[in-house]
């Protein structure tokens, strides 16, 4: 494989992808994004964590430099680090959320959305109290379910059985909503946006406000919510850890999984000098 010169922007979703599965950046990681930024090459993350979340995550990896963007909830937010604006997209109207509680329940009755700085959900298990530790947010349990779709928002998450989520991806590509999409984030948890958010729709925008040919940008990633981003970018590049949707239309694998530093194993064989 020869080398890729012409990457001169490089965006990352976070878990299964430039962390390992404890959710630690690794110091070999950390030292080839140095050397990334010593090189000119931008850096941004994609997540479906809210942008002050992903903010306070980046932070505490203390790089030493100020990264140049941040997409959160999966590209509902954009955050600019260069002039400190942040751009809302497309989210999910109060009465789709209402929807997609009902259209769940035979699957799941424990949706949870991210709300004004805490989680809020129906029941505080193991998973939730997991999520909010890491996200260093609060739980509120809610007293009545209907408080989740009291507004719009970003999107609306379910915890399901690992061997449900093929039955439920399946079930709700079949509906063809509208107006909402539902999407696997991890092997137990689903997503619903809006159908016209995505990763790849705050990416383009934030590469036209600098200037950026999409051509030049490599996106890495590991799963569903990171296709749109991978297939638009000039290099989609899957962990080889990564799932077999996302693998189908990478560009490329990585030889190593995100336990084994396999996304600086990557940019370092291939895109640095």
């Amino acid at each position: 494989m020869e080398r890729l010169t012409e990457v001169k922007f490089i965006i990352a979703d976070i878990d299964g992808t430039i962390v390992n599965e404890a959710r630690d950046l690794t110091p070999k990681t950390k030292e080839i994004l140095q050397a990334m930024n010593k090189q000119g090459i931008l850096f941004g993350i994609a997540s479906g964590r809210p942008v002050d979340e992903v903010s306070r995550t980046v932070h505490n990896w203390d790089l030493g430099f100020e990264a140049d963007c941040y997409i959160g909830m999966n590209g509902a937010e954009l955050f600019d680090l260069q002039t400190q604006k942040q751009y809302d997209y497309y989210i999910l109207k109060k009465e789709w959320i209402k929807e997609i509680i009902d259209l769940m329940k035979p699957f799941s009755q424990e949706p949870y959305i991210y709300s004004h700085g805490v989680i809020k959900c129906v029941e505080d298990n193991l998973q939730i109290s997991k999520s909010a530790q890491h996200a260093h947010k609060d739980v509120i349990v809610v007293e009545d379910i209907s408080e989740l779709y009291e507004e719009d928002n970003g999107k609306v998450m379910f915890r399901l059985d690992e061997n449900k989520m093929a039955e439920v991806e399946a079930h709700f590509e079949a509906l063809n909503l509208e107006h909402y999409k539902a999407f696997k984030t991890q092997p137990t948890l689903i997503e619903f946006a809006n159908r016209k958010v995505s990763k790849a729709y705050a990416l383009h925008k934030f590469c036209e406000m600098r200037g950026i040919a999409i051509e030049h940008v490599a996106a890495f990633g590991d799963t569903s919510n990171d296709n749109d981003m991978l297939e638009a970018s000039g290099i989609g590049v899957c962990l080889k850890n990564g799932t077999d949707d996302t693998k189908a239309i990478a560009d490329y694998i990585t030889q190593l999984t995100n336990e084994e530093d396999g996304f600086a194993d990557f940019v370092a064989q291939y895109i640095l000098n």
